[in-house]
């Protein structure tokens, strides 16, 4: 969502890198490029005024003059404004409610109030909360019936009425079923319209007085540009939300909604979701220093060595140590990994999380499908081998790679540039279990 305003920002900090003293000119050139590349994503103009005084008055102070490398110290407060724009971090919270306790999802139509009611029952199971989905758009074409298709999707209970009656009283009757349940949370998806109006205003704040919610959640689709502004404002001065869920993160939005909305409204990014699929991972806890570390193209390790954890068990990354350590790591190792590495999510998220990786994204042509593809082709000619020959890659000789080829659907050609590919990074892994890091031009240096 933010590799524009990342990219534009990195070409700001070019300069401040190549120079030891920072200057005021300095200072001023690399402000006003903050100033457009914040403008260029969508962040209202206001919040950018604000923004940017804030970041020149620290820039040009003592904290500055004092430092020893006076251009990262920029860097530096950028990255600490940045983080305070973004606002704490995510977290839901339950204190002052009584059980069970209610969350209520609100925002325009189309915004994915549904799915990520959904996605977030899958993180409260996950947690050991007992959710319940309750279906109170009763304007919605296919509202009830998506909540109801969703909820047995994912073994969460429902309460549903159809759209015989008005939403305040089902929610009112789902509220007491959920104390026969025995659930400690209720998830209340609300109707919404193509824009606010006073007749959905009033039937939320109806819904609010009977279910007395522990969080109003405002679910706003990050591309939505400028307009995000009013309506985060509109919610949020009728209802008082407590919370935003960003969706549609993974799309070309430029990242102004999430600031904006933020700035506006002085309530946290809770959640950031993306795309239809319903999914623990593609529903993330909003944490603002990996968010601005991400834009500042620093990567996000933390995220990374989460999304690790979740796929490795520690005695298997212990075996496959000691497999590398023996050099006797193989191709069906190699597929495993694999396999295990795309259940981390998208690739290209993946990558964006490393140091660097983001930088060289923008100038590679890098995209999921194209690494996606790859890595199917990859998985089909090892998938094509025998046991023997992915323990073994040495007996492949020219009939067996014919084989391979036409079992896997591509050329000769591919299979050997696989073989090559593998040998290479066997190589380099059994180098490194020695204490040898080999030479890398460019990276070396």
């Amino acid at each position: 969502m933010f590799e524009s305003l990342s990219e534009r920002l990195d070409t700001a900090f070019e300069g401040l890198r190549k120079g030891g003293r920072v200057k005021e000119a300095d200072v001023k050139a690399v402000m006003r490029e903050v100033r457009m590349a914040l403008l260029e994503a969508d962040v209202a103009l206001p919040i950018v005024k604000d923004f940017v005084k804030d970041l020149r008055e620290r820039a040009l102070g003592e904290e500055v003059h004092k430092a020893l490398k006076p251009s990262e110290q920029v860097v530096k407060i950028i990255h600490e404004e940045m983080v305070d724009m973004l606002g704490e971090p995510g977290r839901l919270s339950f204190s002052g409610s009584s059980r069970p306790h209610v969350i209520m999802f609100v925002g325009l139509q189309g915004s994915g109030k549904t799915t990520n009611a959904a996605k977030l029952a899958l993180h409260l199971r996950a947690e050991g909360r007992k959710p319940l989905m309750l279906a109170a758009d009763t304007y919605r074409p296919a509202a009830v019936d998506q909540l109801v298709t969703l909820a047995k999707q994912i073994g969460v209970p429902f309460y549903e009425e159809g759209t015989s009656d008005r939403p305040p009283a089902i929610v009112k009757r789902g509220i007491k079923k959920a104390k026969d349940l025995d659930v400690d949370v209720v998830l209340v998806d609300t109707a919404g319209r193509l824009q606010i109006d006073e007749t959905l205003m009033g039937e939320l704040e109806e819904i609010k007085r009977i279910a007395s919610p522990a969080e109003i959640l405002l679910v706003a689709d990050s591309m939505t540009g400028q307009e995000a502004v009013n309506i985060a404002r509109g919610f949020n001065e009728r209802l008082g939300i407590t919370g935003l869920v960003l969706t549609k993160v993974d799309g070309d939005a430029r990242g102004g909604a999430a600031l904006s909305m933020r700035a506006v409204t002085g309530v946290p990014i809770k959640y950031m979701g993306a795309g239809e699929k319903i999914s623990a991972d593609t529903l993330e806890l909003f944490h603002p220093d990996r968010i601005a570390q991400r834009i500042l193209g620093m990567g996000d390790i933390m995220s990374l060595i989460e999304k690790t954890e979740s796929v490795y068990e520690e005695e298997e990354a212990l075996r496959l140590q000691s497999k590398i350590m023996k050099n006797e790591f193989t191709l069906q190792d190699f597929l495993e990994q694999l396999q295990k590495i795309r259940r981390m999510g998208p690739l290209g998220k993946v990558m964006g999380m490393i140091p660097g990786m983001s930088k060289l994204q923008a100038h590679a042509d890098f995209n999921d499908d194209d690494i996606e593809k790859r890595v199917k082709k990859v998985e089909a000619i090892i998938n094509s081998m025998t046991p023997q020959e992915r323990r073994h890659p040495r007996i492949m000789k020219a009939s067996r790679k014919r084989r391979i080829a036409a079992g896997s659907g591509v050329e000769v050609r591919d299979v050997n540039d696989l073989l090559k590919q593998f040998k290479q990074m066997s190589r380099l892994m059994n180098q490194i279990s020695r204490g040898k890091l080999p030479s890398i031009p460019g990276l070396n240096a």
